[in-house]
């Protein structure tokens, strides 16, 4: 049996890559298309899940430079090989930016208080201990 050429690979190849079994595509073309099949599924979530228009989760991404709009590029991986969040008011429904996961749940934890979070930055600023003598 002949093997199968992938269906999106360049016909004039001097060495045409062959499909594997059970699809049309070799295996980097295959990759490929998974990946897109997955970005367009996500942005269909988007759309239905927080209203944003097709294609609002990537000029948000772009807008804030591809990382966490809480923390920034000291996020590790998050971003990188997992899709930042979509933070949104619960109340309204507005969508507030993107967000790595840790940084998600913060504001969650904090039920959105933007005083507690006023607290604990003065709080790591000037820490009660060192006016206390130990």
């Amino acid at each position: 049996m002949k093997p199968r050429r992938c269906k999106d690979c360049d016909p004039d190849l001097k060495v045409p890559r062959n499909a594997k079994y059970p699809g049309p595509r070799c295996a980097t073309h295959h990759r490929a298309y998974r990946k897109a099949s997955a970005d367009r599924s996500h942005d269909r979530m988007v759309v239905r899940v927080y209203g944003l228009p097709p294609g609002g989760y990537a000029a948000l991404l772009a807008a804030q430079g591809g990382v966490c709009a809480g923390c920034g590029p000291r996020t590790g991986r998050n971003g990188r090989t997992k899709k930042l969040a979509v933070d949104h008011n619960h109340v309204t429904g507005e969508v507030r930016g993107l967000l790595c996961s840790e940084c998600n749940r913060s504001v969650g934890r904090f039920r959105d208080d933007p005083e507690t979070f006023q607290r604990l930055a003065d709080y790591l600023r000037n820490p009660p201990a060192r006016g206390v003598e130990l």
